[in-house]
């Protein structure tokens, strides 16, 4: 039957993971701070039992998730004066799925752990695809025994699930994803232009080159969303500039080093945030193009 499940957090994401672990036959209880959202009808569908607070979430749990948007979030769903502190047994193991990075993490755990509950934060990435499909990359940090207890779950979610080190591990190794993907996307819009400019077929760098050195898993989803100019979000511009903040707030406490490409990367998200009157950030990443579409338009 396995142990009963709170997850918190029924956004994108959320809404897909917890009807992944209802479908496994996992007792699921669902909360989301905002009742309309697609992702809780989403949990509804899979079996999960949604419900109206967090407290009636959480008071019989035995493990938490939590995937909500940044640190803020994070520590009102947790920490708060209505958070998890209030409402979990002790001993009960919380696991947030948010990107908040590495230093939030710990100090996040460390406070969760003075009112005798266990942390570990499991970032994720695959995107909306990935937590429809139960593909996701998880991430994890925390103690090996909390690991082993919890990967059953993990695998409802997850297909390729890492015990990166300690609590903070995880997110520290999902900061390095987030400077990966977003400088691909610079890479993907550039080859794109390229090839236009060059009379060839767009969909030739799709797929030719993504049989070879240079493809990924971006190329290959987000490049024909590109060529159709679909902007739909399955991971929002807003979404991956808050991580890029956290990326380069991380880097200054790293003696300043280099991050010229995530530096670009952030400026050109920038520039697509701004557009359509302030909402472009809520398209996927792969609306970078535009950034390059309104320079072209201009000369």
């Amino acid at each position: 039957m396995g142990k009963q499940i709170a997850f918190l957090g029924l956004g994108l994401m959320g809404g897909a993971m917890a009807a992944n672990l209802a479908r496994r036959g996992y007792e699921v209880r669902a909360w989301n701070r905002t009742s309309d959202r697609p992702g809780v009808k989403l949990a509804a569908e899979g079996g999960a039992t949604v419900v109206e607070s967090l407290q009636e979430a959480v008071t019989t749990a035995e493990i938490v998730f939590s995937c909500v948007g940044d640190v803020p979030d994070v520590e009102e769903v947790l920490l708060g004066d209505k958070g998890v502190v209030q409402f979990a047994q002790p001993n009960t193991l919380v696991i947030d799925m948010s990107t908040i990075g590495s230093e939030a993490a710990k100090q996040i755990g460390a406070k969760l752990q003075q009112q005798q509950l266990r942390f570990m934060d499991a970032p994720v990435s695959g995107g909306d695809t990935g937590a429809q499909q139960g593909t996701l990359t998880i991430m994890i940090g925390g103690a090996e025994a909390d690991f082993e207890e919890c990967l059953p779950y993990l695998e409802a979610m997850g297909k390729n699930i890492t015990l990166c080190g300690d609590i903070g591990s995880g997110q520290a190794v999902k900061m390095c994803n987030q400077i990966l993907c977003a400088v691909y996307m610079v890479g993907i819009c550039e080859a794109m232009e390229m090839a236009k400019q060059q009379g060839i077929d767009p969909n030739l760098v799709v797929d030719v080159c993504g049989t070879g050195a240079a493809g990924s898993w971006a190329l290959s989803n987000l490049g024909e969303k590109i060529i159709d100019g679909d902007y739909a979000p399955g991971f929002a511009i807003k979404h991956i500039l808050k991580d890029l903040r956290l990326v380069q707030s991380i880097n200054q406490s790293l003696e300043n080093r280099d991050l010229s490409g995530t530096e670009l990367a952030d400026r050109l998200f920038k520039i697509v945030k701004e557009m359509d009157n302030g909402q472009g950030g809520e398209q996927g990443t792969q609306a970078m193009i535009r950034a390059y579409l309104a320079r072209i338009e201009s000369k």
